[in-house]
């Protein structure tokens, strides 16, 4: 990988840090970034383009630990039927979220 890339990489990552900060709703955020990772992935971008969207930019953007975060404040008050209803509701609705944005990116081509 080029050296550009990595810059190309980093400069992704702070845009998606930025604008995670910025939203700051980890569920709205989720759904964005599912929709979107779909759409990407469904375009055969190159190789470059891949990882700096991928890797840079919804790593970051969509990250894991804030979904983490949050099914662990539902654990932590006690409450294990929510904390299962939303385990798997989070789960359920990206994917589909994420073939949803697969999908329009095939109609559009």
């Amino acid at each position: 990988m080029k050296k550009n890339n990595f810059i190309y990489i980093l400069l992704a990552s702070y845009l998606a840090t930025f604008l995670r900060i910025t939203i700051n709703n980890n569920f709205f955020i989720s759904i964005i970034g599912s929709f979107l990772v779909g759409f990407f992935v469904s375009r055969r971008l190159s190789y470059s383009n891949e990882k700096i969207l991928l890797v840079g930019f919804f790593s970051c953007f969509t990250s894991f630990s804030g979904f983490i975060y949050y099914l662990y404040t539902i654990l932590n008050q006690g409450d294990w039927i929510k904390f299962i209803i939303f385990f798997n509701l989070i789960i359920i609705v990206n994917l589909f979220t994420m073939l949803f944005g697969f999908w329009i990116s095939r109609k559009i081509t």
